[in-house]
């Protein structure tokens, strides 16, 4: 019995220990967070920039539309809309200085500002964007995975015509 107990005990925690890593690590690509966030009703924005979130890899897609809007009281909202991207551990949404960013160390080589984390790796979502924030300084929005410095999905911010 004793035997048992000795052999049982340690390849017990090594399972719940590798099982616990890996269901952090690889549930996220089956599990989608979905998100359903509408603008408030009755919100005057005008479009300042907009953009279309591609694929940074084959395992790091994505999809959808950003818009940066203007609200009546000058201030700035990113828009997401008909957004999809893998899922992955710890993403955020960044304005990148890049207007092209193709990789990861385009990334880090950038200067970048965070506007917090993911709230959900598919559906509409909308993102404060901070007072003061020189926005012409930004060329892209990205999202990234902060955990292991990772790309997952770019978006190329083109001004509107008269903005």
């Amino acid at each position: 019995m004793t035997r048992f107990l000795v052999i049982a005990i340690p390849v017990f925690l090594i399972g719940f220990v590798s099982g616990g890593a890996a269901w952090y690590l690889f549930s996220p690509l089956f599990i989608d967070d979905v998100v359903s966030e509408d603008l408030p009703a009755g919100l005057v924005v005008t479009e300042v920039a907009r953009g279309a979130f591609r694929d940074a890899d084959r395992a790091h897609r994505g999809q959808g539309t950003v818009q940066l809007l203007e609200t009546g009281a000058g201030a700035h909202l990113l828009r997401f809309t008909d957004f999809e991207v893998t899922n992955g551990p710890d993403l955020e949404v960044w304005l990148v200085e890049t207007p092209d960013p193709q990789s990861s160390a385009d990334v880090t080589a950038s200067r970048w500002l965070s506007l917090g984390q993911l709230k959900g790796n598919v559906g509409d979502q909308t993102y404060v964007v901070p007072e003061g924030t020189d926005l012409a300084a930004f060329g892209s929005v990205v999202i990234w995975c902060e955990q292991f410095s990772v790309l997952f999905s770019p978006a190329t911010l083109t001004r509107t015509a008269g903005q």
